[in-house]
């Protein structure tokens, strides 16, 4: 089997409500339980997501597949593309600010580990015209700022 050289980044939602509690797990037992070819892993190599600490909220990165392994993201682009998923509906709801934030922080660990660009991050939409990825109310611009900012 090939090396897996990470080309690019693309960012997806989960579709799903987040409701404060750690809706990873669900997802991850969706891929590898639920489908009816289910995946090794969970598809994405990061989440972020909204928990809840005892009465304290904030969003985390929560690990996906190895950084090092192909995803079962994106239809014709697994082989080459690192993924982050924002769990929320965002063509529902626009993200909180403080979530693309915080995802911004682990596309920029990503863009420097694999000697990547800003020009290398994507909505899923760029690659399949069905989906709205990561959601019609999701600000790319501003997670590109947020990139940006900290990549400077």
């Amino acid at each position: 089997m090939a090396k897996f050289i990470p080309k690019r980044v693309i960012c997806h939602h989960s579709l799903t409500k987040d409701s404060g509690t750690v809706s990873w797990g669900a997802i991850r037992h969706y891929h590898t339980k639920t489908l009816k070819r289910p995946y090794k892993d969970i598809g994405y190599h990061a989440g972020v997501e909204l928990v809840m600490s005892g009465s304290e909220l904030y969003y985390e990165i929560l690990m996906g597949r190895m950084w090092t392994e192909r995803g079962a993201h994106c239809r014709g682009h697994n082989h080459d593309s690192l993924s982050i998923c924002f769990i929320g509906n965002y063509d529902k709801i626009a993200p909180k600010k403080e979530m693309i934030k915080i995802g911004a922080k682990v596309i920029v660990l990503w863009l420097d580990l694999f000697e990547l660009s800003i020009k290398d991050i994507y909505s899923h939409h760029n690659f399949d015209a069905n989906k709205t990825c990561p959601g019609s109310l999701f600000d790319m611009e501003y997670l590109l700022t947020c990139v940006r900012r900290c990549y400077d």
